[in-house]
């Protein structure tokens, strides 16, 4: 219980910045002004009012950055997560319902599509498409939607021999009603781990494409850029690169355990 509130209310925070972040942010984040540059966060000594993350080497404000930076962290999330899941989820309930054929292509399917490396397979598709956001998105949900064909294709099978399945078509009711009205309730609380896991995955990868500068424009905030960005100038301004470094760990942390944290609330197993 307790970790579902924590890491829901650092998600939460995250999505209120995001959405209010013309509102909030106290600067410009692509404003640039050299006399201000490296500024120290307001928690050291040479701290300049309204500065309280302190700027980069171009004078740019971090919390305007790290704010900003929050809503293509949490599109890319959301977007490419949502991709995933619908691909990947809706292949693996027909693989592991119907068995057979169909289950045999799918399996086939999903052994050619893992034996590519994920993140060279993102850098080689980014590379292919173009960058921008719409590229690192559709890059993820092409490479991570075998993370939940096969889980729930694997879950959809156990479920299948399930009792209450075999009653469902005893009544009358149809294969495809039936995995729609019985089976997939029941797999949906792994389904929602899965995503909440998904989620994070898609911000570390969004994340090393910025990186590597094969996201969106280097110009606009990305956590991946400022962590660039901040290990070149990491004995000058460490906060440049902590900063980010930090968010990005609480986010894919909180992603993981809102995710259990709600398995645990609604698995009626588990209640």
């Amino acid at each position: 219980m307790v970790r579902l509130w924590l890491s829901g209310g650092w998600l939460a925070i995250l999505v209120l910045a995001a959405i209010f972040a013309p509102w909030i942010a106290p600067h410009d984040p692509l404003a640039q002004d050299l006399f201000l540059e490296r500024l120290p966060p307001v928690w050291i000594d040479g701290a300049e009012p309204g500065y309280y993350l302190g700027t980069d080497s171009l004078g740019r404000d971090v919390l305007s950055r790290m704010i900003y930076g929050a809503r293509i962290a949490l599109i890319v999330a959301v977007l490419a997560g949502g991709a995933a899941a619908l691909i990947g989820s809706t292949l693996g309930l027909l693989a592991g319902f119907y068995g057979g054929w169909t289950d045999r292509i799918v399996g086939r399917i999903i052994d050619i599509w893992m034996s590519f490396p994920p993140v060279l397979f993102a850098i080689l598709l980014v590379a292919v498409l173009g960058t921008g956001l719409h590229s690192v998105i559709l890059a993820i949900a092409i490479i991570d939607w075998t993370r939940f064909a096969r889980v729930i294709r694997a879950e959809t099978m156990a479920q299948s021999r399930m009792d209450y399945v075999a009653s469902a078509v005893v009544i009358g009711r149809s294969r495809l009603g039936t995995l729609a009205a019985e089976v997939l309730p029941n797999v949906l609380p792994t389904l929602l781990v899965l995503f909440s896991l998904e989620m994070g995955i898609a911000v570390i990868v969004e994340a090393i494409l910025s990186f590597v500068n094969l996201s969106i424009s280097s110009d606009d905030p990305t956590w991946g850029g400022m962590i660039a960005e901040g290990r070149t100038q990491i004995h000058f301004a460490p906060w440049v690169l902590v900063v980010p470094m930090v968010a990005l760990f609480l986010t894919v942390l909180s992603f993981s355990q809102f995710g259990e944290g709600l398995k645990d609330r609604i698995d009626p197993v588990l209640r």
